[in-house]
């Protein structure tokens, strides 16, 4: 999945600046690179955040299914919706948020069609529950379509996108979310910043994710910046009074702003509107903040498309369109010869390679976190 955002030619550079020199220094992703990290094996990261799931209350298999998302999420450099994310969910299962002894329940309306109410539970084991069923669903009929409510926050969509196309599946993914987005010609938070994935599977594991909220920058990226005390371009978000500004911490009591304005905000109004109507869950102002209101559910939707490409093509020949794919776009000229143009999700996928061969880099007062959550 490609990150990187394309602001308005008016902002000024200034305001970037801090933020991208920050970033740099962090790998790219939110990960700050400090003599302090420590690396450890993949499955010990992964135990760790399944411990203290299960600590929290959460069963064995729901606590396994959070924790391969999120460290594959952190595998992949997203480290803003990583292992950083057991501490958040933790702390709502404990606030009564997220409930920790929840019971999903899955129903075939059809059969390529799957309801699953998430009982509140844990965002990322619900989730992969739904994917799971929605892959099922398209073994057997070619596609499978799965809705979701009642669900809570899943973490990053790249993680989903990367087991579906392991898989040999072609995947949409999306959820709402809590409101930061007006709608368009209003200036009030009504809209989530509801992000959208899509998948395909690529030859030996060279697959296409995109994985991008409808705001200009990700609020996580802004999260980052007030945490930093860095700056972030104007295009990015308002302070509370709807004006553009470079100040993060002002951002974080505003909005964000939609990617093309209202087009951008009608198309995460109709994602919101699609997950919620199709599936029964809760929808645009409906969706508490969880940051302010930890102790109340959140209900949210989300929907899983799944498509089996093996039954639409030969076996090779979406591969081989691909390699043509990638071979075109990265053939093409570049701004910048130092970034050439690439397939989304390359820079996710060449991060979880790496991971896999040497461990992951864990900033210390992190892993001592997750340590401490889970009871080592």
């Amino acid at each position: 999945m490609d990150y990187r955002h394309h602001h308005r030619a008016g902002r000024p550079a200034a305001a970037a600046e801090p933020v991208r020199k920050q970033q740099q220094r962090q790998g790219g992703k939110g990960r700050p690179v400090t003599s302090s990290s420590q690396r450890l094996p993949v499955a010990e990261a992964e135990e760790l955040a399944t411990r203290a799931f299960q600590r929290a209350g959460v069963s064995f298999e729901a606590a396994r299914d959070a924790a391969e998302i999120l460290t594959l999420a952190e595998m992949m450099g997203i480290a803003t919706h990583g292992l950083k994310r057991v501490a958040t969910y933790t702390a709502r299962i404990e606030a009564g948020g997220i409930r920790a002894g929840a019971t999903p329940r899955v129903t075939a309306p059809a059969p390529a069609l799957r309801q699953v109410d998430g009982d509140d539970g844990l965002g990322p084991a619900t989730a992969r529950l739904a994917l799971r069923k929605g892959i099922a669903a398209a073994r057997d009929c070619g596609v499978g379509a799965v809705f979701l409510r009642r669900g809570a926050h899943l973490g990053a969509l790249a993680p989903y996108l990367w087991i579906a196309a392991e898989a040999g599946m072609a995947a949409i993914v999306t959820t709402n979310t809590a409101p930061m987005l007006a709608s368009a010609g209003g200036r009030e938070a009504l809209i989530g910043n509801n992000p959208v994935g899509l998948g395909l599977p690529g030859p030996k594991g060279a697959h296409v994710m995109l994985d991008m909220a409808l705001s200009v920058a990700a609020r996580s990226r802004v999260r980052a910046a007030a945490e930093m005390g860095a700056e972030i371009p104007d295009s990015w978000a308002t302070d509370a009074t709807g004006r553009p500004t470079t100040d993060a911490r002002a951002a974080m009591d505003g909005l964000m702003q939609a990617i093309g304005g209202a087009k951008g905000a009608q198309l995460a109004l109709c994602l919101d509107l699609m997950v919620a109507t199709l599936s029964g869950a809760a929808m645009l102002s409906e969706i508490p903040n969880a940051a302010k209101a930890p102790d109340q559910p959140q209900g949210l939707g989300q929907m899983f498309l799944l498509i089996d490409a093996g039954k639409l093509l030969p076996s090779d020949e979406p591969f081989a369109r691909l390699k043509d794919a990638a071979r075109m776009v990265g053939g093409s000229a570049a701004v910048d010869p130092a970034h050439p143009p690439r397939l989304p999700g390359a820079r996710a996928i060449a991060a979880l390679r790496r991971t896999r061969k040497r461990g992951l880099d864990l900033p210390a007062p992190l892993l001592a976190e997750l340590k401490a959550r889970s009871g080592v």
